[in-house]
């Protein structure tokens, strides 16, 4: 193992995401807006608002992306504010938002020299889905809110990228478009957020292990969905999530503060420990828990028979000051292993906040079997579509190169 200094958890700092790329215009189009040098002047006699010039947002090429920052940065330039508004948001003061990646900064690294690292293999496989990385694209609602091919064409970036796509419940296509939207041979994951109409779960369930999926993510920590504030001060005012069209027939779906509000209608805040064996009885699929934030809670979910777990604050999204995943994940392994659990038999993953290959590295040296990511997949699709979805997978692969090679750990 190549990693392991792990320092102790500081205060969380400012964001860092770099300033949205703008570039003004050349200044062969700038001139004629500023005109003479005497109208210049005459606008100075006028006051400054008259000098200042509208500066136009010019999308860069995608060969001009270099890490998923860059993605954010033109997503926030491209997308419409109720999407960005959304996507963006954390949970009140948005301190885990932001110390979500500052975890993994924390971190540092301890690297072995003189390793023949000529040869580099980062493919591997979990849940029996091969990944050309150890990553997957973690489920996210409504995206179609960032671009019109939506979850569509997440699939079809993650089937060219060579890793599983988690598939959202509360997607804004229908499950039946998202599975005729697979390759031949395509591997896909499921997210499940449970309905008080148990009835209804169990449907869609069905569905899911008919059409091949290989494993079922229950998101655990969303009994009540968080106040992202950013999201709450815009109407919703676009297409919702698929599942929900009935409840929007009935009027029982509040688009008056942001996306949260109106798809949180369809959440059951009765999940309890007492639902795992329904939740088992009603798929031979393999059944994880999307959300586990402690130890205890993680032996508990293997002591019930589940195939694994998620370490995951639902991207900063819901209680805030919670602890990230990758800080809680050497306490998780510890007590799995107490526990009696292994690798084999219980399988341990980590979201939020991973936007380097270095995350990717340290998080599956502390246990981890592989990372999701939210954020950047919707990033980049809403900036480039598919493609950018590709480029930025393509991205993180290189740097994890780069980190196992530096390390000595081929």
């Amino acid at each position: 193992q190549a990693v392991l200094a792990q320092v102790a958890s500081g205060p969380a700092g400012p964001s860092v995401c770099p300033p949205p790329l703008r570039q003004r215009p050349p200044p062969a189009m700038a001139s004629p807006a500023a005109g003479t040098e005497a109208e210049v002047a005459k606008k100075a006699d006028a006051g400054p608002e008259a000098l200042e010039v509208e500066e136009e947002f010019v999308k860069p090429p995608l060969a001009a992306m270099l890490n998923t920052f860059d993605f954010e940065s033109v997503a926030r330039e491209t997308m419409e504010p109720q999407a960005w508004g959304y996507y963006s948001s954390g949970g009140d003061d948005e301190i885990t938002l932001r110390d979500n990646h500052m975890a993994f900064q924390r971190i540092t690294m301890r690297p072995r020299i003189l390793v023949n690292v000529r040869e580099i293999d980062m493919a591997t496989s979990f849940l029996g889905a091969s990944a050309s990385l150890p990553l997957y694209f973690t489920a996210t609602a409504l995206a179609k809110l960032a671009h019109p091919d939506g979850e569509v064409g997440i699939v079809k970036a993650a089937k060219k990228a060579g890793v599983p796509y988690m598939l959202p419940t509360l997607s804004s296509y229908t499950l039946d478009e998202m599975l005729a939207a697979r390759s031949p041979g395509q591997e896909l994951f499921a997210q499940l957020y449970v309905n008080p109409e148990r009835s209804r779960s169990e449907e869609y369930v069905k569905k899911l292990e008919a059409a091949g999926v290989k494993a079922l993510f229950v998101t655990v920590d969303a009994p009540q969905l968080g106040r992202r504030e950013k999201d709450m001060r815009n109407k919703f005012t676009q297409q919702g999530s698929d599942v929900q069209t009935g409840d929007e027939d009935e009027g029982e779906v509040d688009r008056s503060q942001g996306a949260t509000r109106a798809i949180s209608s369809y959440i059951d805040p009765g999940l309890c420990w007492d639902d795992v064996p329904w939740l088992k009885s009603i798929t031979s699929m393999k059944v994880l828990l999307k959300g586990v934030q402690c130890a205890e809670d993680a032996v508990m979910a293997y002591k019930a028979g589940l195939a694994g777990c998620v370490l995951s604050n639902h991207g900063g999204r819901q209680l805030d000051t919670c602890r990230s995943g990758i800080e809680v994940l050497p306490e998780v392994m510890e007590a799995l292993r107490e526990a009696g659990a292994t690798r084999e038999t219980f399988s341990v993953f980590v979201d939020g906040g991973v936007r380097r290959g270095a995350d990717v590295f340290k998080a599956v040296a502390l246990g981890a079997a592989a990372v999701g990511v939210g954020r950047p997949v919707l990033y980049s699709l809403a900036s480039y579509g598919d493609k950018g979805i590709v480029r930025m997978v393509h991205m993180l692969q290189d740097e994890l190169q780069m980190v196992m090679r530096l390390s000595g750990t081929p």
